[in-house]
């Protein structure tokens, strides 16, 4: 009984555009409210909007000839048109105070390239860190390939015109050659690397400094403190941050093989002494490595960045992953913990730990114990011209004598109350705050910052290296602490402060925002975590402190002894699970084979991860291999391995503390597993009289609770 539906839409589309689209401009799509007004309203105009949307669904459903085809399309632009140019006119207006985008951009580009990238190799595409050397350095250079990249994002949004996206290109290509020519050097070192997975030496170790324009090494193994788990920890971090926004700078699968054993070059640095982030080691410049917490909390940063990370981006697949043990970064966790804000043995605190505590590591998760390591720095380190390094530092003072490189222990309170201070850790400060949307706190250590920049020929403001009290000041430095002017001494800028300065400034005018230099999420470590509570009954149940405890039988005889005398329903075996889920089971031995193959590369001559030790962690969870899902009993239960893991007794217990282990580490997606195989020799099953306390800890299982777990 209805009328012919094309008669209609025809009326209808005649309707919508001699009516609502009669006053539409051609060039911007938006509709004045009047004919004598040109005064397009966002209500009036988002109405119109969906009108005509409502008729482009009409004519979708019917679109079969040449003209209904055109007709959708042109509703459908035009609608697009005018939410499009609705929203450009918002966009115009989210910020009125802060100054024009585009004049502001040119700026911070000019900044860069004048002094941050002033000295780039053009072939290479490494930065030296003074005019006066070929010497780059890998953590000066990956800071400022992480400054070269927070320019390019905040380009990125506002690249319209040909000039900007010529200039994010450009910016790209810079990241992306720096970053890729620091792994080229790392790389022709990959039989150092190999060597230090078994021998954790110095002499072993990967060099941190290179030539900038033929990236070979600048310095033999024994003559620098090479050893520096930070700097190349920073550099994993760096690469995973940029991977996660888009950029590729790992291209083929040696690359990825030499990323993978990176990883383990680093996964025992919560054991290993090294020389730190100043390069020297022991305070006294003795030249003895000792375990610092800078090194660490940046090494745990980079293992939990890169772990199930694709570095080929959305083009990957499963061989372009690189994969972490859990326990490795746990072990990181636990060191620092005790440690912090302890620096090491001979520094009692750091600055340096500010870049571990907050940008760009975020390494703890504990605010309290952020908050305790902050205070500390502030109480011990601050001055007027940012922080001292660390307590009673000589390095460019003024009653240094650089000729000599070590000092004798009680040469040192020469340097006290006299050290240089540094104004790079008033920027980590004021990342810090702007991450935190601290208003107060970031306006006055931006100040501080512009009080202490220096203006270079073409106005543009350079960061020194540090500030020292001059000789013939010291004396009276040194009577009253902080009561003398400073003038500024080594590097300028200084590569390192002045690409943090630049980061810094872009978050403070806008152009970036925190979340869009952490794409990985690394900020959200001390954000307090929902539990995930659900409801049974009339009972309320914690879900973020539950796991699954799964009890397998040897084999059907030990089934139907724990089946009968120890109460246990539904019990498996081994052949059993696999018969209905299609799941191995194997000792955790075997997994740590699988990681033996992982990063294995013939053409470099690198052989995968050495050790043997894998942790409660790594067992607590299903791997997918191949075609296969598999899981792993914890490496305690192997009693091939040790023969303590023969008395059943020592057993439970191990699992008692491993439930709680567990409980208070696991952060993973999902609950973790822990598997209990159940062997003939854990007793006698033609015997009615069975182990006591392998009864008492079953019965504990079935109840649900354990070991306040």
């Amino acid at each position: 009984s209805s009328p012919e539906p094309r008669k209609n839409l025809d009326y209808y589309h005649s309707l919508v555009l001699k009516t609502v689209l009669a006053r539409q401009n051609d060039i911007t799509g938006l509709i004045p409210s009047t004919p004598s007004s040109d005064h397009a309203y966002i209500r009036d105009n988002t109405y119109a909007a969906m009108c005509t949307w409502a008729l482009a669904l009409a004519f979708k459903k019917v679109a079969e000839e040449d003209q209904d085809r055109a007709r959708l399309r042109d509703l459908e632009g035009r609608t697009i048109k005018c939410m499009r140019s609705l929203l450009a006119c918002m966009m115009r207006q989210a910020d009125k105070s802060s100054p024009e985008p585009r004049k502001n951009l040119d700026y911070y580009h000019s900044l860069v390239l004048k002094t941050v990238l002033a000295r780039q190799n053009d072939i290479t595409g490494l930065i030296p860190s003074t005019p006066s050397s070929d010497h780059a350095y890998i953590r000066d250079n990956t800071y400022a390939a992480m400054c070269t990249w927070a320019l390019a994002l905040a380009f990125k949004k506002v690249a319209e015109e040909d000039q900007d996206r010529a200039r994010l290109r450009d910016l790209e290509g810079r990241t992306i050659k720096c970053m890729r020519s620091l792994l080229a050097c790392m790389m022709r070192q990959a039989d150092k690397v190999e060597r230090f997975k078994h021998t954790r030496q110095p002499l072993d170790a990967l060099h941190c400094k290179f030539s900038a324009s033929s990236l070979s090494p600048v310095t033999g193994d024994s003559n620098y403190g090479h050893l520096q788990f930070d700097a190349v920890a920073l550099y994993l971090l760096a690469l995973a941050q940029m991977t996660a926004s888009g950029l590729v700078l790992v291209y083929t699968a040696e690359e990825t093989a030499f990323v993978q054993n990176l990883v383990f070059y680093l996964d025992a640095a919560y054991m290993t002494c090294d020389y730190g982030v100043w390069e020297r080691g022991d305070k006294t410049n003795n030249g003895q490595p000792e375990l610092n917490s800078t090194s660490i909390g940046m090494t745990k940063a980079a293992l939990e960045a890169l772990s199930e990370l694709d570095l080929y981006g959305s083009s990957g697949g499963c061989r372009s992953f690189i994969h972490v043990m859990a326990d490795d970064s746990q072990n990181c966790a636990a060191v620092l913990d005790t440690m912090l804000p302890r620096e090491s043995c001979s520094k009692e605190t750091d600055a340096g730990l500010l870049a571990v505590i907050g940008y760009p590591a975020f390494a703890v998760d504990r605010e309290e114990l952020v908050a305790s390591t902050r205070n500390c720095i502030d109480s011990m380190l601050q001055g007027r011209y940012g922080y001292r390094r660390f307590l009673r530092d000589g390095y460019r003072t003024a009653v240094e004598d650089p000729n000599r490189l070590y000092y004798e222990p009680w040469e040192l309170r020469q340097f006290e109350n006299i050290e240089c201070e540094w104004p790079l850790f008033l920027c980590y400060q004021l990342l810090d705050a702007q991450f935190a949307d601290s208003d107060e706190r970031a306006d006055r250590f931006a100040r501080l910052l512009d009080r202490l920049a220096l203006l270079n020929s073409d106005g543009l403001p350079q960061m020194p290296e540090s500030y020292s009290v001059p000789g013939h000041l010291v004396a009276a430095e040194r009577a009253a602490p902080g009561s003398q002017d400073r003038h500024p001494v080594g590097a300028l800028p200084h590569l390192w402060t002045q690409s943090l300065y630049v980061i810094c400034q872009l978050l403070r005018d806008k152009f970036l925002r925190p979340q869009e230099i952490d794409p990985i999420g690394r900020r959200l470590g001390l954000e307090a975590k929902p539990d995930l509570v659900v409801q049974k009954g009339r009972n309320l149940i914690d879900e973020a402190i539950q796991f699954q405890v799964v009890v397998v039988a040897e084999d059907a005889k030990i089934r139907r002894t724990l089946e009968t005398q120890f109460g246990l329903k539904q019990v498996q075996d081994f052949a059993e699970m696999y018969k209905e889920t299609k799941i191995r089971v194997f000792p955790a031995k075997v997994l740590s084979h699988f990681y033996r193959h992982l990063g294995k590369c013939h053409q470099l001559g690198l052989s995968g991860r050495q050790s043997s030790e894998v942790g409660i962690l790594a067992t607590s969870k299903l791997y997918i291999v191949g075609q296969r899902t598999v899981a792993f009993t914890p490496q305690f239960l192997d009693h091939h391995s040790f023969y303590l893991s023969l008395d059943l007794d020592f057993l439970l217990d191990m699992l008692r503390t491993d439930v709680a282990f567990l409980r208070r580490t696991w952060s993973a997606v999902g609950r973790p597993l822990f598997i209990i195989p159940v062997y003939h020799w854990y007793f006698n099953a033609d015997s009615s009289e069975q182990a006591p306390s392998l009864y008492t800890t079953i019965k504990k299982l079935q109840s649900g609770y354990i070991n306040g777990t």
